[in-house]
Order: C-alpha cells, then sequence, then structure tokens
C-alpha cells in the first residue's frame, strides 16, 4: 500500500490523480494505523512550514513518520514536504521540523529575485556517478524543467544527500536522497510529463 500523507494542506488529489494515470491506487490519509502499514509514503507539501509541524502533532502523526522513516520505509517530500525532512525553517523560528536531514529552510533574498520562486526552472544533477539515489530521475534528461512554487528553499549540510540544484538568486538544492529518503522542491504532479516520470521512478525503483 501507497499512501499519500493528509495534514490537511497540499496538493494530495493532484498527487493521487497523477498515481491513478501510472496505474496505481495511492491511498490518502491521515490515520496512524494504516501509516504504520504503508510500503511506501509521499508527503506532498503546500503551506506553512509551523502550521504543518501542527497539524502532523495534532494527528498523531508526526513521530510515526519520523519511525517510518528510520525503518526504512521509501519516503517522498515534495516541496514543504521535502522541506520538511530538515531540522528547521526560517519561516517558523523554533519549530522542529523531521530533522532526518542535517540542514534548515531559509528564505530566497527578496532584494535580489522576485520572491516567491514561481513557474519552470531546471533541475540539475548534482550527484556523484555511485549515487543510489539517482533512481529518482532514471531516463530523465539533465537540466529538465519542472514546476516550482516556493518562498523557501532546503540548505542542505549533508552534501551527500544533494541529488540536484536549481539556480534563482542563488544555487539551492532542487532534490535530494538520503537513504531511503527523498526530496523534491519542485512539483513533479505539475511539470507534465517529465513528472510523472519522476513518480513513476519513485513508484518503480526507490
Amino acid at each position: 500500500m501507497i499512501v499519500i500523507i493528509d495534514y490537511g494542506m497540499g496538493n494530495l488529489r493532484n498527487v493521487q490523480k497523477a498515481g491513478e494515470f501510472l496505474g496505481r491506487i495511492l491511498r490518502v490519509t491521515d490515520s496512524p494505523t494504516i501509516i504504520k502499514k504503508a510500503k511506501k509514503i509521499i508527503f506532498p507539501g503546500v503551506g506553512n512550514f509551523k502550521q504543518a509541524v501542527k497539524e502532523l502533532k495534532q494527528r498523531n502523526i508526526f513521530n510515526v513518520l519520523i519511525d517510518r522513516i528510520n525503518e526504512g520505509i521509501p519516503f517522498l517530500g515534495i516541496c514543504l514536504g521535502m522541506q520538511l525532512l530538515l531540522e528547521g525553517s526560517e519561516e517558523a523560528p523554533g519549530v522542529k521540523g523531521l530533522g532526518v536531514l542535517k540542514g534548515k529552510v531559509r528564505k530566497f533574498n527578496e532584494k535580489k529575485i522576485i520572491v516567491p520562486h514561481m513557474g519552470w526552472n531546471q533541475a540539475q544533477s548534482a550527484w556523484r556517478i555511485a549515487h543510489s539515489g539517482k533512481s529518482l530521475f532514471k531516463g530523465i534528461p539533465d537540466k529538465s524543467y519542472f514546476y516550482f512554487a516556493h518562498s523557501y528553499y532546503c540548505d542542505i549540510t549533508e552534501k551527500d544527500a544533494v541529488l540536484a540544484i536549481t539556480e534563482y538568486g542563488i544555487n539551492f538544492s532542487s532534490a535530494c536522497c538520503k537513504k531511503n529518503i527523498w526530496g523534491v522542491q519542485f512539483h513533479p504532479e505539475k511539470s507534465q510529463k517529465i513528472g510523472l516520470k519522476l513518480f513513476d521512478n519513485f513508484l518503480k525503483f526507490c
């Protein structure tokens, strides 16, 4: 069973429809019991870091997600879902993320660029040849365009975990992998054929 985490926010139905298009049944849930039985987890993210953490804790799934990740279940975080993998965010000082990936979420410098970062941009590979996480991008040309919509970015201090970078005022981590964890700052559910290919890779290979 593949589950999509329902935390009262996010493009849940769009992600579910992408799975259906690929012939997979993805179950939207906020049930700790169901999440504990899942074979793979997808966490789509739209919204505020603090509110997302609050919702996860109110639904008693914050610690469940940490436990499942530590058990080795394949996990894909999308946009805010990727940001929540880190230790914290400038958007919500004092609020701890899942903390399964070292680093902090930072705000773009509005003096240099238009914020939020919205629209199509390239994801350029940053992985080493032997990186086990690159299966997420199997069959996807380097520097492919994906759809972004965010005001904050992931500053990952575990450099071996960075899969792809994107330039928007600065070079930021737009995809990551650590063991069984994958994260993408862009929205594959809004990225047409190339986004569906990434979903398919996660469902098949990761």
